[in-house]
């Protein structure tokens, strides 16, 4: 129990090093004596004994899906999306770029995208959380656009139009951004809402330049 206790120890330390990692994810484990560690990694299934999971800080997006997808593919995909994230996005009144942006970041614009940790296709929707919101099959592009502009909007006006807030909300949960009274300290959330922030920007720079207007 001493050698699984020292391990532990050395790899929370050693989070202090991933800050600004792009794929870290914590994971939280308790011991039987209430004693809490956190980890980048998952440790040896011969070393979970006297360790439970207590889950992950921040939701990974679908990296994989990016691979190998040169800009013709991406244009490809984006175009196939571009009327149904429109229709959406006025329906729920909330800026089809953002939505366009998170997208991006999430799945790179596959309908197919399922990330390490079990979210599944255009808007990354975990099982729990497509369910909350009706969706039945996440793989299908008008429900899992339909589910996830709905989910963010709620998340959207839960925080009074603060978009940074409820894009943590949307990667890490409600829950962890009331906890931190803000953008929680997960290297994965805090990484996902600069991304999403960033590409919502250059798109719409890239309206504007177009003669568009879009703010």
């Amino acid at each position: 129990m001493k050698r699984l206790r020292v391990s532990c120890v050395v790899l929370a330390i050693g989070l202090q090093g991933l800050a600004a990692a792009d794929d870290g994810i914590t994971y939280k484990y308790e011991e039987d004596d209430g004693t809490v560690w956190f980890t980048d990694r998952k440790p040896n299934a011969d070393q979970l004994d006297q360790f439970h999971f207590k889950g992950y800080h921040g939701r990974p997006p679908a990296r994989s899906s990016c691979r190998g997808a040169d800009d013709g593919e991406l244009a490809r995909r984006q175009d196939r999306i571009e009327t149904p994230v429109q229709r959406l996005s006025d329906r729920y009144g909330i800026d089809p770029l953002l939505i366009k942006a998170i997208i991006a970041v999430e799945s790179c614009f596959d309908p197919k995208a399922v990330s390490r940790v079990g979210a599944r296709g255009l808007m990354q929707l975990m099982p729990y959380t497509a369910n909350a919101v009706g969706v039945e099959d996440a793989f299908d592009i008008q429900q899992n656009l339909r589910g996830g502009i709905e989910y963010f909007t709620r998340m959207h006006e839960r925080y009074d139009g603060n978009t940074a807030f409820a894009l943590a909300a949307y990667n890490a949960g409600p829950a962890a951004v009331e906890r931190h009274d803000g953008i929680p300290p997960y290297p994965e959330t805090r990484t996902y809402v600069r991304r999403v922030l960033e590409r919502w920007r250059a798109y719409r720079s890239q309206a504007n330049g177009k003669g568009s207007g879009t703010e």
